[in-house]
């Protein structure tokens, strides 16, 4: 089977079917062109969407990430990268393997197919050539015949008419003679034309002409496998990555199955738990038995020792009320007695929070908290501040190898002086080992609060009752344990530790009007040491350097009240003002 025997005579036939080739070959290549591209877009996309859903660093969303299963998200997410990576490698292999090798083949087989058509057409001229030679040959040999035929007529005709002369006889046979001659010379060459046309033809039609279209039969035979060999490396390079992808996959299936809801559930429980103790049991409040008094000297009843069982304050008098309770605004409501303020105070456990509480409470919650992180339940407060302390050892130890870098380099100097100064190290030095003591200083200053926070934290089993343990602490000094019992396990603020100082002072204080409407007195100044923006309700912005008024003192949870003038009043954190109360106010000068 050869098309130069089969198709002989379809010379333009077999050229319009190779460029058809061709173009099949073209359309292929960008077939997998744009595979390739969809590939890199694939890919594209696959990164995009596992960076799209990362956590964002030094941001709460990555402390969120510290569950089972959010850490296996973070594994599928990785594992789609991978994933990416490898229909790059796809896009990649297809465009080296088969898009250039094919484009760089389909060039040279264009040069080989114009090569072996243009000899075709050759041979073909050549043929034409030979064949227009033997017509000429034989139109030449064909026109001396006949005027050979001619001159010998015209000869017999003058050889029989008696009226010509014997010269015009022997004239028109010379003549015919010629004529007869240049024919016989006439068909030799058309004869040797004739026979070389012959030769020329068979060479062209057994010999020529199928060894052309043979070279052709073989181009298109290399085409069609060269196509097939890259339609199996277009599937090799798929199966190649096969394996990469599988293992993407199994480390999808692998961090799945790392997920444990156990594990989960602890650290929930690490992350929220406040380390209070549940509240204890309500007392039984009996109201069909009178109130006991106790007359003393210190007793709230009335000095006189009349048999009355309520105090009656009026309007005029000024009647103090108990200091944990604001004044009612509202005329119309009956005010309790103070021995059943007493009594009510003495025998319930204290779950209301006041105002000034809920609303610190919730600007803490909101804001920054402050240094000791004392606006934290126990537990998580614990948490904070091993934490700080682990973050100051690291850069202590930080500190300390730069400084030891520092000292190898001094020594590396004082051996070799061309190398450098060793005095230019000095300064550096210094100001590392400032650093590092700087350093030791606050994680003092964070362990003793560690310390006074580990110390505090309820140990369970014990059964410790809210109510017993604030009366423990009324016999406690306050000053130093003002943050212990100020806490709620909601994160909010309570009033224990404030009605217990007050509770001490009433004796003293029992006098002072708690009255929102008259303003509080002056009882020093402060200087801000750093700019707060107070934000939250209940806060007041200030400047560094300003100078205000403060008229409430820190109670023990890190907020003092200052005011600014009549209109500009607020709580700010104790640490960023220096406090100078007034001697008339405590005392004594006082500086925080």
């Amino acid at each position: 089977m050869s098309w130069g025997t089969e198709l002989w005579d379809q010379f333009d036939n077999l050229e319009k079917h190779t460029q058809w080739g061709i173009d099949i070959l073209e359309k292929y290549i960008k077939f997998v062109k744009e595979r390739t591209e969809i590939e890199v877009s694939y890919a594209k996309q696959l990164r995009n969407l596992s960076k799209k859903y990362q956590p964002k660093r030094n941001s709460k969303e990555e402390e969120e990430y510290k569950y089972t299963s959010c850490k296996a998200f973070i594994s599928t997410l990785n594992e789609m990268n991978d994933y990416a990576g490898q229909h790059e490698v796809i896009s990649e292999n297809m465009t080296s393997q088969i898009t250039m090798e094919l484009t760089r083949y389909v060039q040279e087989l264009k040069q080989e197919r114009k090569s072996h058509f243009h000899d075709g057409r050759k041979a073909q001229q050549h043929i034409e050539t030979c064949w227009k030679q033997l017509e000429s040959s034989k139109r030449r040999f064909e026109r001396d015949c006949k005027e050979a035929d001619r001159a010998q007529q015209y000869f017999e005709k003058m050889d029989a008419d008696i009226n010509v002369t014997k010269a015009d006889v022997e004239k028109a046979r010379q003549q015919a003679q010629l004529r007869h001659q240049m024919a016989e010379d006439s068909k030799a060459d058309y004869s040797s034309t004739l026979q070389k046309f012959n030769h020329e033809q068979h060479e062209h039609y057994y010999t020529h002409i199928p060894g052309i279209f043979q070279k052709i039969q073989d181009m298109e035979e290399r085409r069609i496998v060269r196509i097939g060999e890259s339609m199996k490396t277009y599937a090799e390079v798929d199966r190649q990555v096969i394996p990469i992808i599988g293992k993407c996959l199994d480390g999808i299936a692998k961090a799945a199955e790392s997920i444990d809801q156990k594990n989960d559930s602890q650290l929930v429980i690490e992350a929220y738990k406040s380390g209070f103790e549940p509240p204890g049991d309500i007392d039984f409040e009996d109201y069909t038995q009178p109130m006991k008094r106790t007359i003393s000297e210190t007793s709230l009843s009335n000095s006189r020792g009349d048999s009355k069982t309520e105090l009656k304050f009026t309007s005029k008098s000024k009647g103090k009320l108990w200091p944990f309770i604001k004044k009612n605004k509202s005329p119309k409501q009956q005010k309790e007695p103070l021995s059943h303020r007493f009594n009510e105070f003495m025998t319930s456990k204290p779950k209301i929070h006041c105002f000034r509480s809920l609303k610190r409470g919730l600007s803490l919650k909101l804001g920054t908290g402050p240094e000791d992180f004392s606006n934290l339940p126990p537990e998580q407060r614990r948490k904070k501040l091993q934490q700080k302390v682990d973050e100051l050892n690291k850069d202590i130890q930080k500190e300390m190898d730069q400084r030891d870098a520092i000292t190898k380099m001094k020594d590396v100097y004082i051996k070799n002086p061309q190398m450098g100064d060793p005095g230019s190290l000095d300064h550096k030095l210094i100001e590392v080992g400032h650093n590092i003591e700087k350093l030791r200083l606050e994680i003092q200053k964070f362990e003793a609060w560690l310390t006074e926070v580990e110390g505090r934290l309820p140990v369970r089993g014990e059964q410790t009752r809210r109510q017993s343990g604030m009366y423990e602490a009324q016999n406690t000094p306050s000053v130093n344990n003002c943050a212990q019992d100020r806490e709620s396990p909601d994160g909010s603020y309570t009033e224990e530790q404030s009605q217990e100082n007050e509770l001490k002072m009433m004796a003293t204080d029992f006098d002072d009007e708690f009255d929102d409407e008259e303003p509080l007195p002056t009882i020093g100044t402060c200087k801000a040491l750093y700019t707060f923006e107070g934000q939250n309700e209940g806060t007041i912005s200030i400047a560094e350097g300003e100078i205000l008024y403060v008229i409430e003192e820190d109670k023990g949870d890190g907020w003092t009240r200052i005011r600014r003038n009549e209109d500009e009043e607020g709580y700010v954190p104790t640490s960023y003002v220096e406090v100078c109360l007034d001697k008339n106010a405590k005392g004594a000068m006082t500086y925080i």
